[in-house]
């Protein structure tokens, strides 16, 4: 069925059709519509008049397109994966209600995605920046300080408005996590950044790396297990932005039974940064700090996985309003993209309850409605088949 599906029978595209919404349609976390209409591949809230095509209807709550903010689409555990691999982890973030990705940092080249009408759309942070022998071999551009400010450059400008650091890693040294980049270099490199249009994140599991991030003025965190109470207050004035990824935090216990014979300090210390991730996530959100869902999918974590993301962020105590406000409509204007908005792209999610009421509904929606097009929802997990084209959700 790809490129197109017969719909009641007749030659026309689902992207052709009108799809009427039934709703509700959540416009946002406190406001509701009773209907809306997909119209050649855009929203509209009004009823469309003059059309002489049949209207089918998709009935269900409505959910703009989830965001994973952080993904890694095109990424394998040694590195970058072919085009093939990597347009199954896109189908697998789309067949589960992702329809934007903020690619947080892979060697590869994925712009081919850009011309792909049935995958999600990305933007990219270029490469993880990384000093030398301090990440995972085969992921990051490794570089010394002093060479800093020119790759944040470098990946400023092949992005799509991101550049992503390593803030910490495991310093052999010293047996623990510890920052990657002197204080000294950090403010040029953020400022070097903005100077190219770009917003700075950073992969900080630790501590000791976030004041100097957040005096430099960076703009996101991402995991951000080792915030203080100091940290979490200067986070909150500066505005800064975390992806809390608590889905990869999951795997910190695996991580301290890896390194606990070598790195005994570090197991130590990631058992109670795991330990603390819900305390930690929730004392961020009660102080302001906005919190955006990603999963770290990509490498060593599955793809597909937003609902359980949302579902940690409720069980660190967050509202599940403010858990689905995380996934959906905050996380869209501040990626500065638009949600169930009049004239918007039609990427909207259909679900058979109300997920505000009921969250688990996010790991089964009805349909996928990408571009206007309607796919099949589905658990969305890396080597779960896509549904390979839109399918008819008319009936």
């Amino acid at each position: 069925m790809d490129g197109g599906t017969v719909v009641d029978g007749g030659a026309e595209r689902p992207g052709d059709a009108v799809w009427h919404l039934t709703g509700p349609v959540l416009v946002g976390p406190g406001r509701e519509i009773g209907q809306a209409w997909a119209v050649g591949g855009r929203l509209t809230l009004r009823e469309p008049a003059g059309r002489a095509g049949p209207v089918h209807r998709l009935p269900g709550w409505v959910l703009p397109g989830l965001v994973d903010a952080h993904c890694h689409v095109g990424l394998g555990e040694r590195g970058a994966v072919d085009a093939a691999v990597a347009r199954e982890q896109a189908l697998a973030e789309r067949d589960a209600g992702v329809l934007l990705i903020r690619d947080a940092g892979q060697p590869g080249d994925t712009r081919w995605i850009d011309g792909s009408p049935d995958l999600p759309v990305v933007v990219r942070a270029g490469r993880h920046i990384a000093r030398t022998r301090r990440y995972l071999r085969g992921y990051g551009l490794e570089i010394e300080p002093e060479q800093l400010v020119g790759a944040v450059r470098e990946q400023a400008r092949r992005g799509d408005g991101w550049v992503k650091l390593v803030g910490d890693w495991i310093d052999r040294s010293a047996g623990d996590l510890a920052p990657c980049w002197p204080a000294e270099v950090i403010g040029p490199a953020i400022a070097a950044a903005h100077a190219e249009g770009a917003r700075v994140t950073a992969h900080c599991f630790g501590e000791d790396c976030l004041p100097d991030l957040l005096d430099a003025g960076i703009d996101c965190v991402e995991h951000a297990t080792g915030l203080t109470r100091d940290t979490v207050d200067l986070a909150a004035r500066r505005g800064t932005t975390i992806v809390p990824t608590l889905v990869n935090i999951e795997n910190f216990p695996g991580f301290a039974r890896a390194g606990q014979e070598r790195f005994p300090r570090y197991a130590q210390h990631v058992l109670r940064l795991h330990r603390d991730r819900y305390a930690t996530v929730l004392r961020a959100h009660e102080a302001g700090i906005p919190i955006v869902t990603g999963t770290d999918a990509g490498g060593l974590v599955p793809h597909g996985l937003i609902a359980q993301e949302v579902l940690h962020l409720v069980a660190a105590g967050l509202r599940v309003v403010d858990a689905l406000d995380a996934a959906c409509w905050r996380a869209r204007t501040w990626a500065g993209r638009p949600g169930l908005e009049e004239g918007a792209p039609a990427d909207l999610v259909v679900y058979p309850a109300d997920p505000r009421i009921e969250p688990r509904v996010l790991q089964h929606p009805t349909a996928v409605v990408l571009r206007g097009v309607p796919y099949r929802g589905g658990p969305g997990r890396t080597g779960t088949p896509g549904a390979g084209g839109p399918v008819d959700l008319a009936q």
